[in-house]
């Protein structure tokens, strides 16, 4: 198996989202991970704008910061950071995303040529960390009122 077989295998095998854009933020590999989690399928995903899974409330400020990461192949992200934010699945429903973001670099260029994105849906753990700080909100409350 070449390496890039292997690759191409090992992006197909990840069950989070594995997004690559190009430099326009045009889809252009979408793996099964993303299907599962946002409801598109890739050849209904691939060719299309990431406003696909931005919401609309959050597009302008997505791509204010994409655009200046992409002219400036920099972004105020370290590698190592862990980025949270909405997204929206193909049924419309919003959920929350988890995810790490890299530039491309096609061989023999300096600019970056896109960037892929591996995701992670972290709805249902965001969801319970709200329902633990709302009970430990109501516990405390109830601590002080026996003081």
């Amino acid at each position: 198996m070449s390496d890039a077989e292997l690759a191409a295998a090992a992006v197909r095998a990840v069950p989070d989202a594995v997004v690559v854009v190009d430099r326009n933020g045009i889809i252009q590999l979408w793996n099964s991970g993303a299907a599962r989690i946002f409801g598109w399928a890739e050849d209904q995903a691939v060719g299309r704008s990431l406003d696909l899974i931005v919401p609309e409330r959050l597009r302008q400020r997505h791509w204010e910061g994409f655009h200046h990461a992409v002219a400036t192949g920099t972004t105020r992200y370290g590698a190592d950071s862990l980025l949270a934010v909405p997204a929206v699945r193909a049924d419309g429903e919003q959920i929350s995303v988890e995810f790490t973001v890299a530039f491309i670099t096609p061989p023999g260029e300096d600019a970056a040529g896109g960037m892929v994105a591996v995701l992670r849906d972290v709805t249902e753990r965001r969801r319970a960390e709200r329902e633990l700080r709302s009970r430990l909100a109501e516990l405390e409350k109830a601590a002080e009122a026996q003081r």
